[in-house]
């Protein structure tokens, strides 16, 4: 199951209740096709992997939060454990990623003026 956080309370309450699981948290936008295509994907792997908690929080109306977590670009997938980041992974470096690891030709950059 996915939580929506829509505020710093919201998050720090979660991130609490994980104690050692890992936490991961999709940050998006209602209107954003990139996101609306992640979405049921993301969803699925909440159902499948009981031992992780997932976190949803729409940039738009959790702007502190984007600003805070410092998000440029969506969907950003950020991941933390004990409170604490360890790694994030948006489109662009997904796609960088890809590239280098052969999965693409050549690189890929959607124009759509997140990035």
């Amino acid at each position: 199951m996915v939580q929506n956080i829509r505020d710093m309370d919201e998050l720090k309450a979660l991130l609490k209740s994980a104690e050692n699981k890992l936490v991961v948290i999709e940050f998006s936008a209602k209107w954003c096709g990139p996101c609306k295509r992640m979405y049921p994907l993301f969803h699925e792997m909440s159902v499948q992997y009981r031992n992780v908690m997932f976190a949803s929080v729409d940039v738009d109306n959790a702007r502190e939060l984007a600003q805070i977590y410092h998000i440029k670009a969506i969907p950003t997938f950020q991941m933390f454990k004990q409170a604490q980041k360890v790694t994030l992974f948006s489109r662009m470096k997904r796609t960088i990623c890809c590239y280098r690891s052969g999965s693409l030709s050549e690189p890929y950059l959607a124009d759509d003026g997140n990035e």
